[in-house]
C-alpha cells in the first residue's frame, strides 16, 4: 500500500462524523434498533445472577485505548497472553482457558458471532478495531448461558455505536511515536424516517521493532461501518428495521519470530533480517438485517447475518528445515551457528559448498460464517411469581478453506529474496459446520431472590476435506444438552450475594476423530456485590471441574507445521481463584474529585491426571502440574483526578509470572519428545499507563495518553520462535471535536 493510498484513507476517516445517545441507560431498556442486551450501569445494585462486566463509551474514551488486551486490564478473570505489542491478533482467555488467539471465548459485535468460523476454526484471526466501541461486556460463569459455542469460560460482546435519533456527528485524530496515527469519524442524522449512521476508522504505526537492514515493522488498519434503520409503530407493538454493513482491512509487517535472550538483553526491539519479508494482509466484510418487535412485555429480535474473511501471512517457517525455536535456544550449537548467522543476514545462505535456505510459509485461508438467529424476552406473573422468560435460536454455517503453501527465500548481503519456482502447497483442505442452537432460562422472582434456571443446546454437523485427495474426508454430528442454575439473593437495598453451576462446553474442529474428546466442564461460581451508589465492591470465587481439558495446535503456539490445526486430550484439570473488584470517586471538594478502583484476580490451574503428549505446551504431565500461560495473581489499580473541564488518570497493572510450558521430555523405547521452554517463566511485570484531557466545550477537546509511562522492557512470550517484547513507552496526542 503507497504512502499517498494510506493518506487518503486517512483523510476519509477523518471527514466522516457523528455520535449516539447513549445506549444503555437501564438494563430493562429495549428499544434501541441492535436490542443488544446491555448490562446496567453501576450507579445502583445489579441484581442479575452470573458474573458480569460492563465498559461504557466513558471508560472506554478514559486512555483512548485501541489494544483490546488494555481494555480489558480492568476487568476480572481476564488471562491475557501478549504478542506484537499492539493487540492485532489478541490471546484472551477467562477463567483459565487458553488464552491462544481468543479460542475458548465467544466474540461477538452486537450480539453476533464474529470470528471468522467459530465452530469449525475459533482462532480470532480476525478481532474488530476496538477504538469504534461504545461498550464492551463480559459474561463470565452461568451469565454466558445465551452465548456460544464457546461455553467454558465466557462471552465477550462489543457494542458498535447505534444510529442517532438527531442529527451528530465527531471526529478524533492523533499522533504518536514510532509514526503511530489515528483518524476516526461518524456521522448520523434521520432522514423522513428513515436513520443513518456512516463511521470510518483509519489506525497506523511504522512499527516500534529495529529491522536488520531497515524497513517498517507496523501497520495500517482500516475499518469502515454503514447503518440504517426504520421505526414502525403499529399499535402497542413497535417495529424496527436495521441494515449494517462493514468492511475492514489491515496490512501488517508482523512475524512469529524472536530473539535469543542474549540479544533480547542487548536489544529488546531488534528484529533479523531474515523477517523482512513477513506479512499479514487481511479484509473482512459483514452484512446483517435486523428486525425487532417489542410490546410491554414482549421483545423479539431476529438477525440475518453473514461475515467473509481473507487472509494470507506470509512469515518464517524454517531454515534449511530446522525450527527457528531450535536455533535460538541453542545458537552456539555447532549445527546452529551458520543458521543462526544467516537469521541476522549476517552470511549468505548460498555459498560455496553450502545452501541453506530459508522457508517462508504463506497461510492462505478464505472463512465465511453466516445464520439466523432469534432472541426473545417475554415477561409474565405465574401462580403470583414474575417471571422473566428468555430464549432463543440460532442456525449458523461456517467454513474454512487453507491453502497454505511454502517459497524459498535466500539471504544475499543483509537481505532476503524469493528463489523463483519454489513455490510447494502443504495444506490444502476445508472444515465446515452447520449447527443449531438454542437456550431458555427463566428468572424466578421469589421475594428476595432472583432464580435462574435454564439449557442451552449444541446441535453440530461437521464435515472435514483433504482438497488434495478426494478419499480424505470425515463427517460427524455433536448433540450436547448445558443446563445451568444461577440465582442472586439481595440481602439489602445495597447488597447481596450471587451463586452458579452450569456445564462448560468447547467443540472440537470437523477435522478431528473419535479420539479427540469435545472439552466439558461443569463450573461453580459464588460470591457477592455491594453498591451504595458511592461505593462498589463485588468479589466472585469459581471452580472449573474439567472431565476433558483440550487443546490444538497452531503456528503461533506450536510453530510446528506437522501439527498444524492438531488437537490433543489434557484429561481431567481444575481451574480455581477469585476476583475481586472495587470502586470509589472520593470528593476532594466541590470542583475535584478522585475517582479510584482496584481489580485482584487470583487463578490456579493444574492437570489431575498423568498423560504423556506431544503437544508443544504440556510434554508429560503429572497431576499438579501448571497450566502454561496463567498467572496466579494479576492486579490493576486505576487512579484519578477530576474537574469540570479536566482529568488525568493513572492505571497500574501487574501480571504475576507465568509457566511457557506444563510438563516436560519425554523418552519411551526409540520414542522421544522434546518439550522447548520447558520450566522456562514469561516473567512478571508491571505496566504504568496516563492520561490527560482538557475541554474546551464547544471548541473540542484535546487530549494526552502515554502507554507503559515507566519505558519497561519485558519478555510477553517466548512462543512460538524466541523472546519477544511487549510495546515500549508511546507517547499520543489527540483532538476529538463533536457537533
Amino acid at each position: 500500500m503507497t504512502k499517498y493510498t494510506r493518506m487518503n484513507k486517512s483523510l476519509l476517516a477523518m471527514a466522516v462524523a457523528v455520535a449516539l445517545p447513549n445506549a444503555y441507560a437501564d438494563e430493562t431498556a429495549k428499544d434501541d434498533i441492535e436490542h443488544i442486551q446491555i448490562i446496567s450501569h453501576y450507579d445502583k445494585l445489579r441484581t442479575e445472577a452470573g458474573s458480569a462486566t460492563l465498559l461504557t463509551e466513558e471508560q472506554l474514551g478514559e486512555y483512548e485505548y485501541d489494544d483490546i488486551h488494555r481494555v480489558l486490564s480492568s476487568v476480572p478473570g481476564v488471562n491475557i497472553r501478549e504478542e506484537d505489542g499492539y493487540g492485532l491478533r489478541p490471546n484472551i482467555g477467562f477463567r483459565g482457558v487458553t488464552p491462544e488467539r481468543s479460542k475458548k471465548i465467544t466474540i461477538m459485535e452486537d450480539g453476533v458471532l464474529i470470528g471468522p468460523a467459530p465452530y469449525s476454526a475459533p482462532a480470532a484471526y480476525y478481532f474488530p478495531q476496538t477504538t469504534r466501541m461504545t461498550a464492551v461486556e463480559v459474561f463470565k460463569g452461568p451469565a454466558a448461558i445465551k452465548h456460544g459455542p464457546q461455553t467454558i469460560a465466557g462471552a465477550l460482546n462489543l457494542v458498535t455505536r447505534s444510529v442517532p435519533e438527531f442529527t451528530e456527528g465527531a471526529i478524533d485524530i492523533a499522533a504518536g511515536g514510532d509514526g503511530y496515527t489515528k483518524a476516526h469519524g461518524y456521522f448520523g442524522s434521520v432522514v423522513n424516517n428513515i436513520g443513518f449512521l456512516v463511521e470510518a476508522v483509519n489506525v497506523q504505526a511504522d512499527g516500534f521493532k529495529e529491522l536488520d537492514g531497515g524497513g517498517d515493522t507496523g501497520f495500517d488498519k482500516n475499518d469502515f461501518l454503514a447503518k440504517f434503520n426504520y421505526r414502525l409503530q403499529q399499535g402497542d407493538i413497535e417495529h424496527n428495521f436495521g441494515l449494517k454493513l462493514s468492511y475492514a482491512d489491515e496490512i501488517s509487517d508482523e512475524t512469529y519470530l524472536g530473539l535469543t535472550e542474549a540479544d533480547f538483553a542487548e536489544n529488546p526491539y531488534r528484529r533479523y533480517a531474515a523477517t523482512a519479508p513477513a506479512k499479514m494482509d487481511t479484509e473482512h466484510q459483514q452484512v446483517m438485517f435486523t428486525h425487532s418487535m417489542s410490546t410491554d412485555n414482549l421483545s423479539l429480535t431476529t438477525r440475518l447475518y453473514r461475515n467473509d474473511y481473507e487472509r494470507a501471512w506470509l512469515k518464517l517457517n524454517s531454515v534449511e528445515g530446522k525450527s527457528p525455536q531450535e536455533i535460538l535456544l541453542n545458537p552456539e550449537a555447532e549445527d546452529n551457528q551458520r543458521l543462526y548467522e544467516i537469521l541476522k543476514g549476517e552470511q549468505d545462505s548460498v555459498v560455496p559448498g553450502a545452501a541453506n535456505f530459508l522457508t517462508m510459509g504463506t497461510n492462505d485461508r478464505e472463512y465465511y460464517s453466516q445464520g439466523l438467529q432469534i432472541d426473545g424476552d417475554f415477561a409474565f406473573n405465574l401462580f403470583d411469581l414474575n417471571h422473566d422468560l428468555s430464549f432463543g435460536v440460532r442456525f449458523h454455517e461456517d467454513e474454512i478453506e487453507r491453502k497454505h503453501f511454502e517459497e524459498s527465500y535466500k539471504m544475499t548481503s543483509g537481505v532476503s529474496s524469493l528463489v523463483e519456482n519454489s513455490k510447494r502447497f502443504t495444506t490444502l483442505n476445508t472444515e465446515h459446520t452447520e449447527a443449531w442452537s438454542v437456550y431458555v432460562e427463566d428468572k424466578i422472582k421469589l421475594d428476595a431472590l432472583t432464580l435462574g434456571v435454564g439449557v442451552r443446546g449444541e446441535l453440530m454437523d461437521m464435515h472435514y476435506q483433504n482438497n488434495s485427495n478426494p478419499n480424505d474426508w470425515l463427517d460427524k454430528t455433536t448433540r450436547i444438552w448445558l443446563p445451568g442454575v444461577s440465582g442472586f439473593y439481595q440481602l439489602s437495598e445495597d447488597s447481596g450475594v450471587l451463586f452458579g453451576i452450569h456445564r462448560g462446553f468447547s467443540p472440537a474442529s470437523p477435522a478431528q476423530s473419535s479420539e479427540i474428546e469435545i472439552e466439558k466442564s461443569t463450573n461453580y461460581e459464588f460470591g457477592g456485590r455491594y453498591n451504595d451508589g458511592v461505593t462498589e465492591f463485588e468479589v466472585v470465587s469459581f471452580f472449573n471441574d474439567y472431565s476433558n481439558l483440550k487443546e490444538s495446535c497452531g503456528q503461533s503456539n506450536c510453530g510446528d507445521s506437522l501439527q498444524q490445526d492438531a488437537e490433543f486430550n489434557g484429561g481431567a484439570a481444575h481451574v480455581y481463584g477469585l476476583e475481586a473488584q472495587f470502586s470509589q470517586r472520593y470528593p476532594l471538594n466541590l470542583q475535584l474529585d478522585i475517582p479510584y478502583s482496584l481489580v485482584y484476580t487470583y487463578t490456579k490451574g493444574e492437570f489431575k491426571n498423568d498423560r504423556r503428549t506431544t503437544f508443544a505446551q504440556w510434554g508429560e504431565v503429572k497431576s499438579g502440574d501448571p497450566l502454561p500461560y496463567l498467572p496466579e495473581h494479576q492486579v490493576s489499580f486505576n487512579v484519578g483526578l477530576s474537574a469540570d473541564k479536566w482529568r488525568t488518570s493513572l492505571a497500574v497493572k501487574y501480571i504475576g509470572s507465568m509457566p511457557e510450558a506444563a510438563g516436560r521430555s519425554w523418552q519411551e523405547g526409540t520414542q522421544e519428545f522434546t518439550l522447548y521452554l520447558e520450566g522456562q517463566e514469561v516473567p512478571s511485570s508491571t505496566t504504568v499507563d496516563l492520561s490527560a484531557s482538557y475541554d474546551f466545550d464547544e471548541y473540542g477537546q484535546v487530549y494526552l495518553k502515554v502507554d507503559n509511562l515507566l519505558d519497561e522492557d519485558k519478555i510477553v512470550s517466548r512462543r512460538p520462535y524466541g523472546a519477544r517484547p511487549g510495546k515500549p513507552r508511546q507517547v499520543t496526542v489527540g483532538y476529538k471535536y463533536q457537533f
